[in-house]
């Protein structure tokens, strides 16, 4: 377990050619967000892998400085040629995301193995 800043934390798992970073918000009410792109840009640098599944069923509601990360993240990983996925999004983050029309830039997927096989979440 990774602790970024007080009430985040990043479990880290390394897979075959894939990094899997569940993220943990244990204060959902923190003004607070960590410099969450830098940090797990750097984990993947460490690991050399430029594949990465976030896996955010530890987070409450997606706060827009929180989207700036991962966008950030989406970004930085795509001009190295990586991949970044979602996954474990509650159905109000899945919301949040199609409404500001970010599901195509952010790829969500229902789960890991979704995820690192390319199956997208159907609609319901």
């Amino acid at each position: 377990m990774l602790r970024l800043a007080p009430g985040w934390e990043l479990q880290v798992e390394r897979g075959p050619d894939w990094l899997f970073v569940r993220i943990r918000n244990l204060e959902p009410d923190s003004s607070e967000i960590p410099d969450l792109a830098d940090q797990i840009w750097t984990l993947m640098h460490q690991h050399l892998i430029y594949r990465v599944v976030l896996e955010l069923d530890g987070i409450g509601l997606l706060r827009s400085e929180l989207i700036g990360e991962l966008l950030r993240l989406q970004r930085r990983i795509g001009q190295q040629g990586g991949l970044m996925r979602l996954c474990g999004l509650s159905a109000e983050n899945r919301r949040i995301l199609e409404t500001c029309g970010l599901s195509d830039r952010l790829p969500i997927y229902e789960c890991r193995r979704d995820a690192v096989l390319g199956r997208p979440t159907k609609p319901r």
